[in-house]
Protein backbone atom coordinates (compact mmCIF):
# COMPACT_ATOMS: atom_id res chain seq x y z
CA UNK A 1 0.00 0.00 0.00
CA UNK A 2 1.17 3.49 -0.32
CA UNK A 3 -0.20 6.72 0.82
CA UNK A 4 -0.96 9.32 -2.09
CA UNK A 5 -2.19 13.16 -1.36
CA UNK A 6 -2.47 16.25 -4.09
CA UNK A 7 -1.22 18.90 -2.32
CA UNK A 8 -2.16 22.86 -4.33
CA UNK A 9 -0.14 25.97 -4.11
CA UNK A 10 -1.80 28.90 -5.70
CA UNK A 11 1.13 32.02 -6.40
CA UNK A 12 0.46 35.44 -7.74
CA UNK A 13 2.69 34.65 -10.37
CA UNK A 14 2.53 33.25 -14.03
CA UNK A 15 3.52 29.90 -14.98
CA UNK A 16 6.62 31.46 -17.19
CA UNK A 17 7.57 32.98 -14.05
CA UNK A 18 7.27 30.05 -11.88
CA UNK A 19 9.68 28.32 -13.79
CA UNK A 20 12.36 30.24 -13.45
CA UNK A 21 11.58 31.51 -9.81
CA UNK A 22 11.52 28.09 -9.15
CA UNK A 23 14.48 26.50 -10.11
CA UNK A 24 16.40 30.29 -8.53
CA UNK A 25 14.68 29.19 -5.18
CA UNK A 26 15.90 25.44 -5.36
CA UNK A 27 19.61 26.56 -5.67
CA UNK A 28 19.23 29.34 -3.17
CA UNK A 29 17.93 26.42 -0.63
CA UNK A 30 20.34 24.14 -1.84
CA UNK A 31 23.39 25.98 -0.88
CA UNK A 32 21.90 26.54 2.74
CA UNK A 33 21.13 22.71 3.33
CA UNK A 34 25.02 22.24 2.69
CA UNK A 35 28.23 21.89 4.45
CA UNK A 36 29.81 19.27 7.22
CA UNK A 37 30.03 17.04 5.07
CA UNK A 38 26.24 16.70 5.09
CA UNK A 39 23.99 18.34 2.07
CA UNK A 40 23.23 18.12 -1.24
CA UNK A 41 25.64 16.68 -4.45
CA UNK A 42 24.47 16.91 -7.76
CA UNK A 43 26.06 14.02 -10.21
CA UNK A 44 23.80 15.09 -13.48
CA UNK A 45 21.79 18.25 -14.45
CA UNK A 46 21.69 18.18 -18.49
CA UNK A 47 19.19 17.67 -20.92
CA UNK A 48 16.86 14.93 -22.12
CA UNK A 49 14.20 13.43 -24.34
CA UNK A 50 12.51 10.48 -24.38
CA UNK A 51 9.25 8.69 -26.10
CA UNK A 52 8.56 12.72 -27.35
CA UNK A 53 9.48 14.66 -23.82
CA UNK A 54 11.70 16.81 -23.77
CA UNK A 55 13.39 18.97 -20.38
CA UNK A 56 16.24 18.54 -17.88
CA UNK A 57 17.25 15.58 -15.99
CA UNK A 58 19.19 15.89 -12.55
CA UNK A 59 20.15 13.14 -10.20
CA UNK A 60 21.19 14.55 -6.66
CA UNK A 61 22.18 12.63 -3.73
CA UNK A 62 21.10 14.09 -0.43
CA UNK A 63 23.46 13.49 2.58
CA UNK A 64 21.64 13.61 5.72
CA UNK A 65 23.37 12.03 9.12
CA UNK A 66 23.49 14.54 10.81
CA UNK A 67 20.37 15.77 10.92
CA UNK A 68 18.94 12.50 12.29
CA UNK A 69 18.77 11.38 16.15
CA UNK A 70 22.00 10.01 17.52
CA UNK A 71 20.41 6.33 18.14
CA UNK A 72 19.65 6.07 14.74
CA UNK A 73 22.92 7.09 13.82
CA UNK A 74 24.16 4.26 15.77
CA UNK A 75 21.43 1.28 14.94
CA UNK A 76 21.49 2.29 11.05
CA UNK A 77 24.51 1.65 8.51
CA UNK A 78 25.85 4.41 6.53
CA UNK A 79 23.82 4.11 3.50
CA UNK A 80 20.55 4.04 5.68
CA UNK A 81 20.98 8.43 5.36
CA UNK A 82 21.69 8.53 2.26
CA UNK A 83 19.27 9.54 -0.77
CA UNK A 84 18.99 9.41 -4.32
CA UNK A 85 16.64 12.62 -6.23
CA UNK A 86 16.57 11.83 -9.94
CA UNK A 87 14.34 14.58 -11.38
CA UNK A 88 12.94 14.99 -15.13
CA UNK A 89 11.47 18.46 -15.53
CA UNK A 90 9.89 18.75 -18.59
CA UNK A 91 8.19 21.77 -17.54
CA UNK A 92 5.48 22.51 -17.07
CA UNK A 93 4.76 18.67 -16.11
CA UNK A 94 7.72 17.87 -13.49
CA UNK A 95 8.81 14.41 -12.20
CA UNK A 96 10.42 14.17 -8.88
CA UNK A 97 11.64 10.46 -7.64
CA UNK A 98 13.31 9.60 -4.27
CA UNK A 99 15.02 6.55 -2.78
CA UNK A 100 17.43 4.88 -0.56
CA UNK A 101 19.68 2.24 -1.21
CA UNK A 102 19.12 0.71 2.19
CA UNK A 103 15.25 0.33 2.05
CA UNK A 104 15.89 -0.56 -1.88
CA UNK A 105 12.19 -1.41 -2.90
CA UNK A 106 10.30 -0.85 0.57
CA UNK A 107 10.87 2.94 0.30
CA UNK A 108 9.89 5.99 -2.38
CA UNK A 109 9.09 9.34 -2.57
CA UNK A 110 7.08 10.36 -6.17
CA UNK A 111 6.32 13.74 -6.86
CA UNK A 112 4.48 14.52 -10.04
CA UNK A 113 3.35 18.07 -10.24
CA UNK A 114 1.51 20.42 -12.83
CA UNK A 115 1.45 23.93 -12.88
CA UNK A 116 -1.58 25.66 -14.14
CA UNK A 117 -2.67 29.04 -14.82
CA UNK A 118 -5.37 29.16 -12.50
CA UNK A 119 -6.50 29.37 -8.63
CA UNK A 120 -6.34 25.58 -7.71
CA UNK A 121 -10.05 24.75 -9.09
CA UNK A 122 -8.95 21.31 -11.31
CA UNK A 123 -9.62 18.31 -10.37
CA UNK A 124 -7.85 15.51 -10.87
CA UNK A 125 -5.18 17.32 -12.88
CA UNK A 126 -2.94 13.87 -13.26
CA UNK A 127 -5.99 11.88 -15.07
CA UNK A 128 -5.68 8.89 -12.27
CA UNK A 129 -8.15 6.54 -12.78
CA UNK A 130 -11.31 7.19 -11.00
CA UNK A 131 -10.90 4.27 -8.12
CA UNK A 132 -7.40 5.84 -7.56
CA UNK A 133 -8.52 9.22 -7.54
CA UNK A 134 -11.31 8.68 -5.02
CA UNK A 135 -8.16 7.75 -2.12
CA UNK A 136 -6.12 11.07 -2.99
CA UNK A 137 -6.37 13.69 -0.49
CA UNK A 138 -6.31 17.47 -1.44
CA UNK A 139 -4.27 19.47 0.41
CA UNK A 140 -4.42 23.39 -0.10
CA UNK A 141 -1.41 25.73 0.80
CA UNK A 142 -2.20 29.22 1.51
CA UNK A 143 1.34 30.57 0.86
CA UNK A 144 -0.15 33.86 3.54
CA UNK A 145 -1.20 32.01 6.03
CA UNK A 146 0.84 32.39 9.08
CA UNK A 147 -0.92 29.13 10.92
CA UNK A 148 -0.02 26.86 8.20
CA UNK A 149 3.87 27.38 9.16
CA UNK A 150 5.36 26.40 12.71
CA UNK A 151 7.05 28.97 15.43
CA UNK A 152 10.50 27.81 14.42
CA UNK A 153 10.15 28.02 10.62
CA UNK A 154 8.57 31.66 10.62
CA UNK A 155 10.57 34.20 9.17
CA UNK A 156 9.21 37.28 9.02
CA UNK A 157 11.70 38.87 6.16
CA UNK A 158 9.59 35.36 4.31
CA UNK A 159 6.31 36.36 5.39
CA UNK A 160 4.14 36.84 2.22
CA UNK A 161 1.30 38.45 4.28
CA UNK A 162 4.21 41.19 5.07
CA UNK A 163 6.13 41.58 1.96
CA UNK A 164 5.69 44.19 -1.19
CA UNK A 165 7.46 43.28 -4.40
CA UNK A 166 9.61 46.63 -5.48
CA UNK A 167 9.91 44.97 -9.15
CA UNK A 168 6.06 44.01 -9.61
CA UNK A 169 3.69 45.54 -7.04
CA UNK A 170 2.66 42.24 -5.61
CA UNK A 171 1.78 41.79 -2.11
CA UNK A 172 1.63 41.94 0.54
CA UNK A 173 -1.07 39.33 0.85
CA UNK A 174 -4.51 39.49 2.73
CA UNK A 175 -6.57 36.68 3.94
CA UNK A 176 -8.71 36.81 1.08
CA UNK A 177 -6.13 37.34 -1.28
CA UNK A 178 -6.89 34.45 -3.51
CA UNK A 179 -10.41 35.41 -3.94
CA UNK A 180 -9.36 38.92 -4.76
CA UNK A 181 -7.66 37.58 -7.58
CA UNK A 182 -10.98 36.03 -8.99
CA UNK A 183 -11.63 39.91 -9.97
CA UNK A 184 -8.54 41.00 -11.08
CA UNK A 185 -6.93 41.33 -14.37
CA UNK A 186 -3.61 42.68 -13.70
CA UNK A 187 -2.34 39.95 -11.42
CA UNK A 188 -1.10 36.55 -12.75
CA UNK A 189 -2.01 33.87 -11.08
CA UNK A 190 -1.17 29.77 -10.79
CA UNK A 191 -1.13 26.78 -8.92
CA UNK A 192 1.76 24.00 -8.62
CA UNK A 193 -0.50 20.79 -8.73
CA UNK A 194 1.59 18.43 -6.66
CA UNK A 195 0.71 14.57 -6.51
CA UNK A 196 2.98 12.32 -3.84
CA UNK A 197 3.15 9.09 -3.21
CA UNK A 198 4.85 8.09 -0.59
CA UNK A 199 6.13 4.14 -0.07
CA UNK A 200 7.49 3.23 3.60
CA UNK A 201 7.04 -0.59 3.93
CA UNK A 202 8.57 -1.55 7.69
CA UNK A 203 6.48 -3.84 9.89
CA UNK A 204 4.86 -1.60 12.17
CA UNK A 205 5.73 1.79 11.26
CA UNK A 206 4.18 2.08 7.72
CA UNK A 207 1.36 4.21 8.45
CA UNK A 208 3.25 6.44 11.13
CA UNK A 209 6.26 6.90 8.81
CA UNK A 210 4.28 7.89 5.57
CA UNK A 211 2.15 10.02 7.39
CA UNK A 212 5.18 12.09 8.98
CA UNK A 213 6.65 11.87 5.30
CA UNK A 214 3.64 13.39 4.34
CA UNK A 215 3.90 16.22 6.95
CA UNK A 216 7.32 16.95 6.00
CA UNK A 217 6.35 17.48 2.41
CA UNK A 218 3.38 20.13 3.36
CA UNK A 219 6.25 21.53 5.51
CA UNK A 220 8.73 21.93 2.53
CA UNK A 221 6.42 23.10 -0.13
CA UNK A 222 4.76 25.67 2.33
CA UNK A 223 8.03 26.80 3.39
CA UNK A 224 9.61 27.42 -0.28
CA UNK A 225 7.25 28.84 -1.65
CA UNK A 226 6.89 31.13 0.82
CA UNK A 227 10.49 32.10 0.46
CA UNK A 228 10.33 32.01 -3.28
CA UNK A 229 7.32 35.01 -3.29
CA UNK A 230 9.25 36.81 -1.10
CA UNK A 231 12.62 36.49 -3.04
CA UNK A 232 10.08 37.26 -6.53
CA UNK A 233 12.10 40.80 -6.86
CA UNK A 234 15.89 38.57 -7.39
CA UNK A 235 15.00 36.64 -10.28
CA UNK A 236 11.85 37.99 -11.85
CA UNK A 237 14.19 39.62 -14.27
CA UNK A 238 16.27 36.47 -15.14
CA UNK A 239 16.49 34.44 -18.23
CA UNK A 240 16.63 30.52 -18.08
CA UNK A 241 20.28 30.82 -19.54
CA UNK A 242 21.11 33.06 -16.36
CA UNK A 243 19.62 30.23 -14.14
CA UNK A 244 21.58 27.20 -16.05
CA UNK A 245 24.41 29.51 -15.70
CA UNK A 246 23.77 30.06 -11.42
CA UNK A 247 22.84 25.75 -11.55
CA UNK A 248 26.66 25.01 -13.05
CA UNK A 249 28.01 28.00 -10.19
CA UNK A 250 25.81 26.56 -7.33
CA UNK A 251 27.02 22.80 -7.99
CA UNK A 252 30.72 23.82 -7.57
CA UNK A 253 29.65 25.57 -4.89
CA UNK A 254 27.74 22.72 -3.01
CA UNK A 255 30.92 20.59 -3.04
CA UNK A 256 33.14 23.04 -1.51
CA UNK A 257 30.26 23.76 1.44
CA UNK A 258 30.14 20.11 2.19
CA UNK A 259 33.12 19.67 2.76
CA UNK A 260 33.65 22.21 5.18
CA UNK A 261 33.18 21.53 8.82
CA UNK A 262 29.76 23.83 9.62
CA UNK A 263 26.02 23.78 8.44
CA UNK A 264 25.30 26.79 7.15
CA UNK A 265 21.37 26.35 8.11
CA UNK A 266 18.83 23.93 8.16
CA UNK A 267 16.08 25.47 5.54
CA UNK A 268 13.98 23.25 3.75
CA UNK A 269 15.66 22.61 -0.34
CA UNK A 270 12.58 20.82 -2.45
CA UNK A 271 9.90 21.51 -4.39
Amino acid sequence: MVLIKEYRVVLPCSVEEYQVGQLFSVAEASKNETGGGDGIQVLRNEPYEKDGEKGQYTHKIYHIKSKVPGFLRVLAPENAFIFHEKAWNAYPYCKTVVTNEYMKDDFFITIETWHKPDLGTQENVHKLDGSAWKNVSVVPIDIADRSQVSAADYKPDEDPAKFKSTKTGRGPLGPTWKKELVNKTDCPRMCAYKLVTVKFKWWGLQTKVENFIHEQEKRIFTNFHRQLFCMIDKWVDLTMDDIRQMEAETQKELEELRKQGKLRGTSAADA
